[in-house]
Order: structure tokens, then C-alpha cells, then sequence
């Protein structure tokens, strides 16, 4: 029997708690009454200081600066790539993408004369992993994702990673539109003028109240804010008669973008409080890479999605665990993506398929505020061409090493002291630059990370850069 086989059996009662590792109080409130919600918010290309709770003064974030205070906030949270789809493919998960062998963006640049040649990386979400939702059938929950999926084609939709309910979620990585023709599959009885974020949100609320009776799953991943940047009129207009001082945070239409998703958390939490659910509910927030930026400042972070600074990959990150974490906790222990598989499940008094294996930690003892989680480092790989040259990178404590396959380039930096970037230490530390990379290595290795080569049609006036066209749909 395998992983899959396993799962389905289990979400119909045909494999007992025993052999799934279940613990006597699975999936239950910290009273031990009734079992535990999660919701999961995952915003689209949302810079970690794009909101009110981490220093915006120009975006407007209200309710979600209200999650914030209501339970946990982390500063050195980070997405596992720096860019979308293998972020979310690590959350469902709990594995690198370098584990996953699923990298960039589907379906990534295409650079037929760049200097490397990118490895055969998979552009899908694999059958074989056995995902939150399938796990979490196990003790009779049930799942809804809502919103963007891009995780593969029609063969590999939610539908076939565990997921009952599936509104919005496709191939693609943004919308044609975020105003009603959307044009996206699945998505009909549209209103005119209906504008997406609101629309998933009316789904999200229609998915909660049919399941209020059970445990539940909701995977809500808005499109927004990423491109096309698109918002309601009025919204926009507010944003433009307030000015925005602040360098790089200087679009309304983007402010507007960001108010329509906080409005859409407000919805959702306002629910939860009228059908008596909220104290049995945990709510993540957090967003799948860093800002745009050319669309946003994220700054003091250096750079911006697509990058391996910190700008690109350090997220917004809060969790709601009402009587559990303290309202207004802030946590500095840096956490990954990877890490909400394992915590999910502990929450819900689930272990992980062994076979599973996921490469995060549960963050169960950091939200209780009575432990510490054992980590030697975090890793980054990224063997692609974005805005950057394909690399990797690692952070161990305050230590953060870049390295740049093209030419074995080290940039290293202590961000405790240096959180911008700014000052390349490798050349003056030349011995703690090594010791990082050999641990970067070690790590490829032992994940089977998948490395670019030598491109023998290498021809730098050839080479179109990031403007070239994407390669062929997925996979399938």
C-alpha cells in the first residue's frame, strides 16, 4: 500500500487512529472538548513591510495588525524559496523544494543562452506527497482551498492533493483579471464589478458555515497583491488624497490591493466570531516570497522577490492559537515554511507518515512560549535566473552565506548587525564563509538537490535575460 493509498483509506475510517501515530487527545481544543479549525491565510507576493504590524505607515492593515496583537508575530519568519510555487508546495508538504525537486515558479524563465542550464526540475506537486489535508483526514476533517493554487495542471489541482472543496485554484499564478470577467475555471454566477478578493472571501465564508458542525481546513491563498495590480475605485482614490510618504510605498492602486485583502481577513475573523468558532480556530497569516519591487519598498529588507536577500525571502508570519499563545507575543526564532506541516498535525494530534519525512519542525513549543525548537540552520537553494543568478544560500543563528553557482561566488552576512545586507563579511572571514558553505553543501547533497550545469549553447550576446518567454505549461 502506498502513501496515497494509505491516506484515503484513513480519511474514510478504514486505517484506525493507532497506525496513523494518532495521540488520545488528537485533534481537540486545549480544553479537550472539540477538535481544532485551522485557517491558513497565503498572501501573494506580500512584503513582510507591507503591513501595519511590521512598520508600514502608509498601508492600512487594521484587521490583520488586530491578528497580530491577538496572538503570535514573528520577525524572522521566512518562505523556502523566493518565489511562489515551490513556497506553497513546502507548506503543504513540510519539504524543501530541493527535496521536491520543485524550484521556481511553474513554469519558470526560459534562458536557452545563459552561462548555466537549469536542471529538469518537476513543474507539479507530486501524487506520492501526502499533503496537510490528506493527513489531517485522518481525523475527519474536512478542506476547502480557496483562491490560487499553481501547483500543476489538471491532473494535480487540489482535488488530487486531498482537498474537498476547490474554488479558483488552477495552473496559473495570477489572474487574468481581478475584476469579474475573471476567466478563471470554476469560477462563475459573477456579479458586475465583482472584484476577486471579495469573491474568494464570500467562498471562504460559504465553506465555513457548511462545515461549522466539523473540523476543518481552509487553505484561503488570495491572487493578490501580485500583479496585475488592480483594485476597486474608491479604495484607490482614498490611498491617492492620502499621500504616502515613505520611498517605495508610494502606489494607491497597490495600497488599495493590500486594504481589499485586509478586509477580506476581517470577514473571516468576524465569522468565526458569530458562529461561536474563534476560540477553536488557530489562524496563520503569512505570504509565499517578499515584495515586488518594483512595486513595493521593503525596506530596511534588501531587494525583493526573486532574490535570495532578505527581502525576497523574510515573510509576515502570526499565528492565533486562542488560550495558548499570548496575545501580543513576539517571537525572534527564525521559522520556515516548512515548518507548518509538522505543527498542523501536532496540533492536531497527528504524527506524520514516517514515509512523509517533512524537513520542518513543529513550532508548537515557540508558540507555547515553553521551549525552544532544535535546528542547526535554514536553506534556501534556487538553481534558476529570476532577478537574480541561480544560488543558494543558508542561515545558521545570526549568520546569513549567499552563494552564486554561476562562478562559486560567497557574500556573507551577520544580520543581527547588518539585518540591509550591506556589508559583505566573506572576504574578511574567509573561514567562517567556508564553514557555511560546506554545511550548504552537505545539505544539497543529502536532499539531492538538483544543480545547473555548464550550458554548452552558453551565448551572453544571445542572452534575452528575464524577458524571455516562460517555458511550456506543466507537466503533467
Amino acid at each position: 500500500m502506498n502513501r496515497r493509498e494509505f491516506m484515503k483509506l484513513a480519511g474514510v475510517g478504514l486505517v484506525g487512529p493507532a497506525a496513523l501515530g494518532r495521540s488520545a487527545s488528537a485533534g481537540t481544543a486545549p480544553d479537550g472538548a472539540r477538535p481544532l479549525n485551522f485557517v491558513f491565510f497565503l498572501i501573494d507576493d506580500l512584503g513582510q513591510r507591507d503591513l501595519g504590524c511590521y512598520g508600514s505607515t502608509v498601508y492600512e492593515t487594521p484587521h490583520i495588525d488586530r491578528l497580530a496583537g491577538q496572538g503570535m508575530r514573528f520577525t524572522d519568519a521566512y518562505a523556502a524559496c523566493p518565489v511562489c510555487s515551490p513556497t506553497r508546495a513546502s507548506i503543504l508538504t513540510g519539504k524543501y523544494p530541493a527535496r521536491l525537486r520543485l524550484t521556481d515558479w511553474i513554469a519558470g524563465h526560459r534562458r536557452p543562452f545563459a552561462k548555466l542550464a537549469v536542471p529538469d526540475w518537476t513543474q507539479y506537486l507530486a501524487h506520492e506527497e501526502v499533503t496537510i489535508p490528506e493527513a489531517l483526514k485522518a481525523a475527519g476533517y474536512v478542506s476547502a482551498s480557496i483562491g490560487k493554487w499553481h501547483l500543476g495542471g489538471p491532473e494535480h489541482r487540489p482535488e488530487a492533493q486531498g482537498f474537498d472543496v476547490n474554488f479558483a485554484g488552477d495552473h496559473r499564478g495570477q489572474p487574468p483579471s481581478y475584476f469579474a470577467p475573471y476567466k478563471i475555471p470554476g469560477v462563475s454566477d459573477e456579479r458586475p464589478g465583482e472584484y476577486l478578493s471579495d469573491r474568494l472571501t464570500d467562498e471562504a465564508l460559504r465553506f465555513i458555515e457548511a462545515n461549522k458542525a466539523k473540523p476543518f481546513f481552509l487553505y484561503f491563498a488570495h491572487y493578490a497583491v501580485h500583479t496585475p495590480i488592480q483594485a476597486k475605485k474608491d479604495l484607490t482614490e482614498k490611498f491617492r488624497q492620502k499621500g504616502r510618504p515613505e520611498k517605495g510605498q508610494n502606489s494607491a492602486t497597490y495600497a488599495a490591493m493590500i486594504a481589499s485583502v485586509d478586509e477580506s481577513v476581517g470577514r473571516v475573523m468576524a465569522k468565526l466570531d458569530e458562529l461561536g468558532l474563534a476560540d477553536r480556530t488557530v489562524v496563520f497569516f503569512m505570504s509565499d516570497n517578499g515584495g515586488l519591487a518594483a512595486v513595493t519598498s521593503n525596506a530596511p529588507l534588501r531587494a525583493g522577490k526573486g532574490t535570495l536577500y532578505e527581502g525576497g525571502i523574510r515573510e509576515p508570519w502570526l499565528v492565533r492559537w486562542p488560550g495558548v499563545v499570548k496575545p501580543g507575543s513576539v517571537c525572534s526564532v527564525p521559522v520556515i515554511s516548512t515548518d507548518f506541516y509538522p505543527t498542523i498535525l501536532e496540533m492536531a494530534g497527528l504524527k506524520a507518515d514516517p514515509r512523509q519525512a517533512p524537513d520542518g519542525v513543529s513550532i508548537v513549543p515557540l508558540l507555547r512560549q515553553a521551549g525552544a525548537i532544535e535546528r542547526e540552520a535554514l536553506y534556501w537553494h534556487y538553481p534558476h535566473y529570476h532577478i537574480t543568478k541561480p544560488g543558494g544560500a543558508i542561515r545558521a543563528g545570526d549568520w546569513k552565506l549567499i552563494e552564486y553557482y554561476e562562478d562559486g561566488k560567497l557574500e556573507l552576512y551577520n544580520l543581527k548587525d547588518d539585518l540591509s545586507e550591506t556589508t559583505d563579511l566573506a572576504g574578511k572571514m574567509p573561514e567562517r564563509a567556508a564553514e557555511l558553505r560546506k554545511k550548504l553543501d552537505d545539505w544539497r547533497r543529502a536532499v539531492g538537490a538538483q544543480m545547473p550545469t555548464p550550458n554548452p549553447n552558453y551565448g551572453p550576446a544571445r542572452d534575452r535575460g528575464i524577458g524571455a518567454k516562460p517555458t511550456a505549461k506543466s507537466k503533467e
